[in-house]
């Protein structure tokens, strides 16, 4: 594993958000839902998530997650992916969404 420094770190802009609204994403190469997502002062943003087994549509509005919001944007197909969603791999591999135990302001860094 490389080291990096307390400088290296706080480039970084790892972000709480609330997700607004979930959509299916069929045209992903994988099984993945389409989220947008209210960063506070950061706006609006969107990302797709390969989050499938964990969580259903109905149930991601209103969850706060984390996302690398300073990555360039990345094309996925036809979609344009604004941040990194971040999350975990269970022991199968399926993403478990990195999110806050108590609800903070959008937009809050990770410290």
């Amino acid at each position: 594993m490389e080291q990096i420094t307390w400088s290296d770190f706080e480039k970084v802009e790892l972000r709480v958000g609330t997700i607004l609204e979930a959509f299916e994403f069929p045209e992903a190469k994988k099984p993945a839902y389409k989220v947008r997502v209210d960063f506070g002062e950061f706006g609006i943003k969107m990302s797709s998530a390969q989050i499938t087994k964990h969580y259903k549509l109905e149930e991601l509005p209103g969850k706060q997650i984390v996302g690398v919001i300073n990555f360039p944007k990345k094309q996925i197909g036809k979609f344009m992916s604004e941040f990194l969603v971040t999350g975990f791999a269970d022991e199968n591999g399926d993403i478990v969404l990195t999110a806050v135990q108590s609800k903070v302001p959008n937009g809050s860094k990770l410290i």
